[in-house]
């Protein structure tokens, strides 16, 4: 999207001599390349590119400059930074926007509105310059981690552009075109001492590594580097190193993260489901189990307000549910039920969990157990509908980095399928559903003896269906 951004400017560009001014914002998690990427802009375009930090910027006059009248006045950073360009038209890059704090000497953020307002900043006024000054030939970029702490007038003056986490394929080659060789040359080694295999970049990836980005991954290779330049420095500089797999594990030390696999064996009561997070998604295992009680609904592993509403919905829509399958009418009466997450220190929240919850419970009530290749996704309701949620390039590829074969999203979510890299596709079996009996049918490896409809199956996506529509 970014690049098909920056092209269509340019096209712009060429056809128009003066076109309207552009604030872009790119807003992600910390390490995906924002700042990186305002600089390559700057360098196709052939611009004098500008940075300015505006990290704990908590005065006005940052921005507007002082007026002349105090000793030691200066002009804005604004006005600064555009004479340090030299130049009317260059990439200014206003880096952490979300960070700006205000105080008793004004708000920052408020100042800004004059500047990246395409209809205002042909006019700017500084301070201390004390005349108008012309903005709107500037391609001023913004960056930002996130977007709910920028105050709502200056959010609706940009174009905001998701910079989603890397995925680990994408990963891997950001690894092997620039890190590792940057890594090398920093190091003052060459490409015959030192080569990483793909097996090896996998493996920092997955077992020393948890971001959204690649400044950790940055660093471990780097450490390897700074190890093997040592072994050249004591054995002479033919010393030469394949790192694979294995050596990973020799140079830097004991894994600190442990992949999430796959459930070994069909159980009951025990679900895969799907999770988003920042650093990329993760399965979800939810367990389900019974005891002798009073109709008590127990929720553990620290979720969050509106997930536990989602385990109520599913917990209603059982009971609705029980005589269609075959569950006992009064087992709200006798029996007292525990849901948890694992693991639990990890907050969880959000509501595509729903379907999950709703399946371990039927699963722990009928004594029928759930399929371990089956991961779900999606949010209920107290009818039984599935309804789609977010994230689902990152909840499909972590399905199948664990090894899960067959996926359950809401037919809702079949846009998003486009997202995802065709030969992960390939590999699984993607079902959409709309109805929580559809869920059933797929996720347990047994019929219920009730009542379900017989035609609640859902059909496979057809990836010939979506062939024309993958984006790479």
């Amino acid at each position: 999207k970014i690049k098909e951004r920056i092209l269509e400017f340019l096209a712009v560009r060429l056809l128009v001599k003066k076109p309207k001014a552009t604030i872009l914002t790119f807003s992600g998690p910390p390490g995906v390349g924002k700042t990186s990427l305002a600089k390559s802009i700057a360098r196709a375009m052939n611009r004098k590119f500008v940075r300015l930090s505006l990290g704990g910027v908590r005065d006005e006059a940052e921005v507007r400059g002082h007026r002349r009248t105090y000793i030691g006045a200066f002009p804005g950073q604004i006005i600064q930074m555009m004479k340090k360009a030299g130049s009317m038209n260059p990439v200014f890059l206003l880096d952490e926007v979300d960070k700006m704090s205000m105080d008793f000497r004004g708000d920052p953020s408020a100042a800004l509105l004059e500047v990246l307002d395409p209809e205002q900043n042909h006019t700017f006024l500084d301070h201390y310059l004390d005349v108008e000054y012309d903005l709107s030939n500037v391609m001023f970029i913004c960056t930002a981690n996130v977007l709910h702490t920028i105050p709502q007038a200056l959010r609706d003056r940009m174009e905001v552009l998701q910079l989603a986490g890397y995925t680990e394929l994408e990963k891997v080659q950001i690894a092997q075109k620039f890190l590792s060789l940057k890594a090398i040359e920093g190091v003052g080694l060459t490409k015959d001492n030192i080569a990483f295999t793909e097996e090896a970049l996998s493996t920092i990836i997955q077992r020393y590594t948890r971001e959204a980005g690649v400044r950790n991954l940055e660093r471990e290779i780097s450490s390897i580097c700074r190890k093997v330049a040592r072994k050249v420095v004591a054995e002479g500089k033919n010393f030469t190193e394949e790192i694979t797999s294995d050596k990973v594990t020799q140079y830097l030390g004991v894994p600190r993260f442990r992949n999430t696999m796959a459930e070994e064996n069909n159980e009951i009561g025990i679900a895969t489901g799907l999770a988003w997070t920042e650093v990329g998604g993760e399965i979800l295992v939810t367990e389900a189990t019974l005891m002798p009680g009073k109709g008590h609904l127990t929720l553990t592993g620290k979720l969050g307000d509106v997930m536990q509403e989602s385990a109520q919905a599913a917990m209603s829509y059982v009971r609705s549910k029980a005589e269609e399958y075959g569950i006992p009418k009064d087992f709200n009466r006798k029996t007292d039920v525990h849901i948890h997450v694992p693991e639990g220190a990890i907050p969880k929240d959000g509501p595509s969990a729903g379907i999950t919850l709703a399946t371990a419970l039927v699963s722990a009530l009928t004594r029928v157990p759930i399929r371990k290749d089956v991961a779900m996704t999606g949010e209920i309701t107290l009818r039984g509908k599935v309804l789609p949620i977010g994230g689902v390039k990152e909840k499909v590829l972590a399905a199948h980095r664990a090894g899960v074969k067959n996926i359950v999203l809401p037919k809702d979510n079949e846009k998003d399928l486009a997202d995802i890299p065709k030969n992960v596709l390939d590999t699984l079996n993607i079902y959409m559903v709309q109805t929580m009996d559809e869920v059933l049918k797929i996720a347990l490896a047994e019929p219920l003896a009730g009542r379900l409809p017989a035609d609640a199956q859902a059909a496979p996506v057809d990836s010939a269906i979506i062939d024309d529509t993958i984006t790479h």
